[in-house]
């Protein structure tokens, strides 16, 4: 802690201060790769997932195939664009797309749908029937986990220094009993979410999972 300053906000928020250079590293949605003139994965850690995420939803009240609209959370531009991914390759389908604004998930019904991440994406599980997990979509499509975000620096750092945050990721997830203690949570079991559902680990395949997807992006 003694060689950073954290800055904690929404992912898309950080991802377009880590492009515009005002941070050096961050946890960023994938699907800002692109926008880097130079990036560096510097940890071996990532937020991923190999089955069901859990908050990373596409929520409806009727069949994908009878869906006409999607409204897209403005939270996370990497669920976002995967969505775009599924619908284009997997699912075969052209509803209308549309951003979403802050209260959008009053707009979920009827014949329009939405992608919600996080938090309100675990609330949104308890009211909508049609509930289409993105990672687990990504794992039926290609075989492969699916990785959200990862430790991204926009210029090298030294090795010295990765060494020392990889040590750190690898305490915090040694805790994961203790972070689920300290916030209690009774719209989803945490130790379901921070222990099964999330996947940490960098893996050899989920850094082929990210290639496929930033080659499928390109062709959006």
């Amino acid at each position: 802690m003694e060689q950073v300053n954290l800055v904690i906000d929404y992912p898309a928020k950080i991802a377009n201060m880590l492009v515009q250079g005002q941070l050096d590293v961050g946890l960023i949605p994938v699907a800002a790769i692109p926008q880097l003139k130079e990036w560096h994965i510097i940890s071996d850690y990532c937020i991923g997932a190999e089955g069901a995420v859990a908050s990373v939803c596409l929520f409806s009240d009727v069949p994908l195939e009878k869906v006409e609209r999607i409204l897209l959370d403005y939270q996370s531009r990497t669920s976002v664009n995967l969505c775009k991914v599924l619908l284009k390759n997997f699912w075969k389908i052209n509803p209308v797309l549309e951003d979403a604004k802050e209260d959008f998930r009053e707009h979920i019904g009827g014949t329009t749908a939405g992608v919600v991440i996080g938090d309100r994406a675990l609330e949104q599980r308890l009211i909508s029937p049609y509930i289409y997990d993105l990672a687990a979509c990504w794992q039926q499509f290609t075989g492969l986990p699916f990785v959200f975000a990862a430790w991204i620096a926009n210029k090298e750092l030294p090795n010295s220094f990765c060494k020392l945050f990889n040590e750190a990721n690898a305490v915090g997830l040694k805790e994961l009993d203790k972070v689920v203690a300290e916030n209690p949570y009774t719209v989803y079991d945490l130790n379901t979410y921070f222990g099964k559902n999330i996947s940490y680990c960098l893996t050899g395949d989920k850094r082929k999972g990210l290639e496929k997807f930033l080659e499928l992006l390109r062709c959006l």
